[in-house]
């Protein structure tokens, strides 16, 4: 509002600069002299007194709340807009209150036009200098601004522990849910975080979900069994995770007063298409995993009221190293193999998938959190970048381009995933642009291997699917928590679209 203010100023100081030198230009030396005569009383007596009218209608007009979650053409018109309204009313005031006591018309035109460009141009400079670096603040994070709890269901995997630092260093207080299935590894660097709350607990067990949510505002809901293969080794534990254990915590929230829901939910619900896909796209799961993610928006987007405002957030396929490296993501895995083997297998090869680097996609999850409810509460979001669209041989030739003596193979298969994702809606709503491409997570895995970070990429620990199939899948803590789970899950399990997919299968 400062910055404005000064705007504003500046502007009219400008203006009558620009007719000053026009008028001496033309040869006009007395119109100058009397502009310059009469704006002198006029800026220190009037202007100043209705200058705060900018400002205010700036506010009243969203420049301060939501529409700094705009961009591009939108934007502008939405702050020429601002301006016009302000000066409209500012000129009326003017003539009401002070009578022939104004600026000529030039000087009103021009004043006009430098306020809305330099209205514009501050903002422009803002997202400018905001895509090219990270900001973070000086302060300690023990004097940081402490914000009511922040819960993370699963906070301790691959996004979820990416997630709580970024959460921490930008001021919350953030509580973990978390069965540490995968072990505390990755939150180790935030344990002794004055503002970090970790729960060791089961997301199936209501003792637990009732003690992580009382006090919390924010949820964001990251648990779940993730990907194809994982779900089909076992659906039991899969259907519970990922869509019985979402319908509880979602009724333990609406109980306990909790305002914002964010939901994980994946990209992978529109299946195979053509087309690109946005929000409003109908969606074709193919696999058990895709199916409890949609059956839970469903449950979630019907939750939905003027208390309770849950977000889904599609997440599009990811990449890059976090506390727990993952080597069963694709760019990862193919990464792996070319540093270690030099050469990599491409099925399917022209089919297109949407990705995105795990700390763009923190970014994005945060960005949510913290835009007003009114922009994102019960809206479906795409969480991804429409320049990541890729095919898979693109990937390869990307990983190819690091590793020069790379050896592609091509195969097809059965696996019929193919689609590409529109992620307009997210950029309009909180103005997110992803910071880092293909190449930079494929030289960031080269780096951590040459550093020795990493020694081996099969590790159990760095592949969800054969980890469960060595471990087992978790059980519930006591027979009463399998006929909870089995009372929220009856609706998925009779559902035509899982026996289809099982018949397919079959």
């Amino acid at each position: 509002m400062i910055a404005d203010f000064l705007i504003v100023h500046f502007s009219m100081i400008a203006a009558l600069a620009v007719s000053v030198v026009y008028q001496t230009w033309a040869g006009n030396a007395g119109a100058a002299h009397a502009l310059v005569s009469g704006f002198l009383r006029y800026y220190t007596v009037f202007f100043g007194i209705l200058s705060p009218i900018f400002p205010l209608v700036f506010l009243l007009n969203g420049f301060y709340t939501h529409s700094r979650a705009y961009v591009g053409r939108y934007k502008a018109l939405v702050i020429l807009r601002g301006v016009a309204e302000s000066a409209t009313i500012f000129f009326a005031a003017n003539f009401l209150l002070f009578g022939d006591q104004k600026v000529g018309r030039s000087v009103a035109l021009t004043f006009m036009l430098i306020a809305a460009a330099g209205a514009a141009s501050v903002r422009i400079l803002k997202d400018f200098l905001g895509d090219r670096y990270f900001l973070t603040s000086k302060i300690t994070p023990s004097l940081a601004p402490r914000r009511d709890w922040v819960l993370v269901v699963g906070g301790a995997g691959f996004i979820g522990s990416m997630l709580v630092g970024r959460l921490l260093e930008k001021g919350h207080r953030v509580r973990v849910l978390d069965s540490l299935l995968y072990g505390d590894e990755p939150l180790r660097p935030v344990k002794d975080h004055p503002n970090f709350d970790l729960m060791v607990g089961d997301c199936r067990n209501i003792q637990d979900v009732v003690r992580a949510v009382r006090g919390v505002e924010s949820i964001i809901h990251l648990a779940a069994i993730v990907g194809d293969p994982a779900c089909e080794q076992d659906h039991g534990p899969a259907l519970e995770i990922n869509y019985a254990a979402t319908r509880m915590l979602i009724e333990i929230a609406k109980g306990h007063g909790v305002s914002r829901f964010l939901f994980a939910s994946s990209c992978s619900v529109y299946g195979s298409t053509e087309a690109e896909m946005d929000e409003n796209a109908a969606v074709h799961p193919i696999s058990l995993y895709g199916q409890t993610k949609v059956d839970s928006e469903c449950a979630l987007l019907d939750a939905s009221n003027d208390a309770f405002h849950p977000t889904i957030l599609r997440f599009a396929t990811v990449f890059g190293l976090g506390y727990r490296p993952r080597f069963d993501l694709v760019v990862n895995l193919l990464t792996a193999k070319a540093r270690q083997e030099g050469v990599i297998t491409i099925y399917n090869g022209q089919h297109w998938r949407p990705f995105i680097h795990v700390r763009d996609l923190v970014e994005a999850v945060i960005g949510v959190l913290e835009a007003p409810a009114r922009l994102v509460g019960g809206e479906i979001f795409n969480v991804g970048d429409s320049r990541l669209n890729h095919t898979l041989s693109e990937v390869a030739e990307t990983i190819r381009g690091v590793f020069p003596g790379l050896r592609v193979e091509q195969v097809e298969n059965s696996d019929h995933r193919n689609y590409r994702v529109n992620f307009d809606k997210l950029v309009s709503r909180t103005g997110f642009r992803a910071r880092y491409t293909l190449q930079d997570g494929v030289e960031e895995i080269r780096t951590a291997f040459d550093e020795r970070t990493i020694a081996d990429y099969t590790d159990l620990r760095y592949h969800n699917q054969r980890y469960l199939k060595a471990v087992g899948s978790p059980p519930n803590k006591d027979a009463v928590d399998a006929l909870v789970m089995a009372a929220f899950s009856n609706h998925l399990l009779d559902h035509p679209a899982v026996a289809a997919i099982d018949a397919l299968r079959a």
